[in-house]
């Protein structure tokens, strides 16, 4: 078995993810990247595809949170480290924790600390109480009060519809628009994905694939097909919405 320790850079700014590969190969020239990924999505892909030791995640991401990617990298056993522009208020109860965080911009002193912390986990395969440091985390940064979606001005042919987020079963990306599925109908909205998730509650609605996000209490089941692939179905729906592989982990136990 290879000693080889594999890593993932999750990033969305070019310039500090190059900033950070590069003081990786200083203070830890042995590390293998296997993957930087300037998407939250795009990182639940390569932790899916190349299970790494390593998980190095900025906490806020397009696509999904980086938060949300914590969680797939803790299902595939990979340590984790934030990067984070948030002060040191925000995770503070994380200092002596199981989830590690470099403040940006990342000081290399700080980073070679990070690093033998790391080092000092895989060497015992001790990940800590990980899901207990996120789900505190988690709650300090989800949205709240007016950062909220309460109401939503989506179009239904002709005329504007006002949606209550309590409506809404799923939001799905099609092409420029984001349909608005409600038990009663549909309606369209252009607002990206990646926003409409800024917006909501994440103990409320899941996002389950790159364009799809549902109401968690209206999911029934989640199977596979005939060709391996899986699918969502909703309670006294027909829908069959798909479910990346990067989004499994959310359905274990269900």
């Amino acid at each position: 078995m290879s000693d080889t320790i594999r890593a993932i850079l999750a990033e969305d700014e070019t310039p500090l993810r190059d900033a950070l590969r590069a003081m990786l190969g200083i203070v830890w020239p042995e590390l293998e990247i296997v993957a930087e990924c300037e998407d939250g999505i795009a990182a639940m892909e390569a932790i899916a595809g190349h299970r790494p030791d390593v998980c190095f995640l900025d906490i806020r991401m397009p696509g999904v949170t980086g938060l949300d990617v914590a969680r797939a990298a803790i299902a595939a056993k990979s340590q984790v480290v934030f990067t984070t522009a948030y002060d040191e208020f925000a995770v503070r109860a994380f200092e002596a924790g199981a989830v590690d965080y470099l403040l940006k911009p990342i000081q290399p002193e700080r980073l070679g600390r990070a690093v033998e912390r790391l080092r000092e986990r895989l060497a015992a395969r001790n990940g800590g109480d990980v899901d207990t440091d996120l789900d505190a985390l988690e709650t300090r940064l989800k949205p709240s009060g007016s950062r909220l979606i309460r109401w939503i001005s989506a179009a239904v042919g002709d005329s504007v519809r006002m949606l209550g987020i309590d409506e809404v079963l799923y939001f799905q990306a099609q092409d420029k628009y984001v349909r608005v599925v409600t038990a009663e109908g549909e309606a369209i909205i252009r607002t990206p994905i990646k926003d409409i998730l800024a917006g909501l509650d994440p103990d409320i609605f899941w996002q389950v694939h790159r364009g799809t996000v549902v109401r968690v209490s209206a999911i029934d089941r989640v199977r596979r097909d005939e060709l391996g692939k899986s699918l969502l179905s909703l309670r006294g729906r027909s829908d069959a919405l798909p479910v990346s592989a990067a989004f499994l982990h959310r359905f274990k136990g269900m």
